[in-house]
């Protein structure tokens, strides 16, 4: 495993441009497989992920490559064949294949995917989707199994228990190639889901209602792309910048990014008392004093994202008071807890509340990037600290930020990575 090295107590100025949503990159590229004709996308961000992903394609016998911020695939000699495990495992996203899968062969066969452990994530809306469009699902030493019968998938209504990214997403990976009207109702509304929509509307998709809790979709044979596909920005990493650029910031601009997807995290700033001034594609973060504690509640979209609440708690530390956080999605995604109070942080977890006190001395000290988001946090702090901090585990980072050290090192912070490769071998 990788390690990030912060030397901290330098303040940042300068700009830094958001690359393409993580979230949506994880969707699209499995998405991929269900076109009849080569895909392109642009503003890929350069994350592990990504490479984790390719793996897997290429055990499919799909051609991928990977420059410059560009990924071309192609599915044309798409071949069913075993996934590799280890890459299943690295990333929770890799679920999307069951959908993608079911609707370009009729049946699936995947381990459990893995990813961040951030408290349980069933899939269990999933396989109700996957059933309701005529599918049998069966689990067994640790792999699920999709089919279908000769009639394949069918259109059907398919009403959600809970509000779920990956489901939603998985409903429409799986009912947009099958015969018919699929209704999925309780959807949930994230701008990820509205950039797979597009993407699969530009090839001949017929997918109505994305960012509403009812999308309807009539069913098509082919796909077929005829552009590029453009990944819309990174909400989530533009939260966490925004977050640092406050947090131990002399002046900096975000660029690339679309404000309407972080009004509910821009809204707590302001609050807290940042002078944001936001402008069409960007947000400039000014030199920021006397903040006021807030408390903040995470929802499921519109509401403030619970990929954000960890990247929120350094800057929260600043603020005159106490703050609090209740995670209503992720109540144990609490790995950054112990390995700020190492460094110093007055913060602590009660009945599933975060409790953020004022810390004004943050000292360097050798901590764990437990999750993508904890690492995130951790980051913020190693940079508002004094003396050195070593990140381990930065793989989860690098999971999730793209190119991020070249981007710190942009606005005058002092970071570096102990290893030079950025991708693991993930292939059995």
């Amino acid at each position: 495993m990788k390690k990030m090295i912060i030397h901290g107590g330098q303040r940042l100025t300068g700009e830094v441009t958001i690359g393409g949503a993580k979230n949506s990159t994880v969707a699209l590229i499995p998405a991929a497989i269900l076109a009849d004709t080569p895909v392109r996308f642009d503003m890929v961000p350069d994350i592990l992920d990504v490479h984790n992903l390719m793996l897997i394609l290429k055990s499919m016998n799909v051609h991928s490559t990977f420059q410059d911020g560009v990924l071309t695939i192609d599915p044309t000699e798409i071949v069913e064949a075993p996934l590799p495990s280890k890459a299943i495992k690295s990333l929770r996203a890799s679920y999307y294949f069951m959908g993608s899968l079911l609707g370009r062969f009729q049946r699936a066969t995947l381990s459990f995917p893995g990813g961040d452990n951030i408290g349980p994530r069933p899939i269990d809306q999933h396989i109700k989707a996957f059933k309701a469009l005529g599918a049998t699902v069966s689990e067994r030493d640790n792999t699920v199994h999709i089919t279908t019968g000769p009639a394949g998938l069918h259109g059907a209504r398919v009403f959600l228990d809970v509000v779920s990214v990956g489901a939603t997403i998985n409903s429409i990976l799986a009912a947009v190639k099958a015969e018919g009207t699929t209704v999925i109702e309780n959807a949930a509304k994230e701008p990820e889901i509205i950039d797979l929509a597009t993407f699969l509307n530009n090839m001949g998709a017929h997918v109505r209602g994305a960012g509403t809790d009812v999308i309807r979709l009539e069913g098509v044979s082919t796909l077929r792309a005829m552009n590029t596909h453009t990944i819309i920005p990174d909400r989530i990493e533009a939260g966490t910048y925004l977050s640092m650029a406050a947090a131990v910031g002399d002046g900096v601009v975000i660029k690339n990014v679309i404000p309407e997807h972080l009004e509910a995290f821009t809204a707590k700033m302001i609050e807290m008392g940042v002078n944001l001034e936001i402008g069409e594609d960007s947000i400039f973060v000014p030199h920021t004093e006397h903040l006021k504690a807030i408390k903040v509640k995470t929802m499921p979209f519109p509401g403030f994202a619970t990929d954000l609440q960890q990247p929120l708690t350094p800057l929260l530390m600043c603020a005159q008071g106490s703050s609090t956080v209740i995670d209503t999605i992720y109540p144990k995604r609490i790995k950054h807890i112990a390995e700020l109070r190492k460094m110093g942080a007055h913060i602590r977890s009660e009945n599933d509340m975060i409790i953020v006190d004022p810390s004004s001395k943050l000292e360097g000290s050798e901590v764990q990037a437990g999750e993508i988001r904890a690492g995130a946090a951790l980051v913020i702090a190693g940079l508002m600290a004094q003396g050195t901090t070593v990140i381990d585990n930065a793989d989860n980072i690098l999971r999730g930020y793209d190119r991020i050290v070249e981007k710190l090192t942009g606005l005058n912070a002092s970071v570096s990575i102990s290893v030079a490769a950025l991708v693991e071998d993930v292939q059995d």
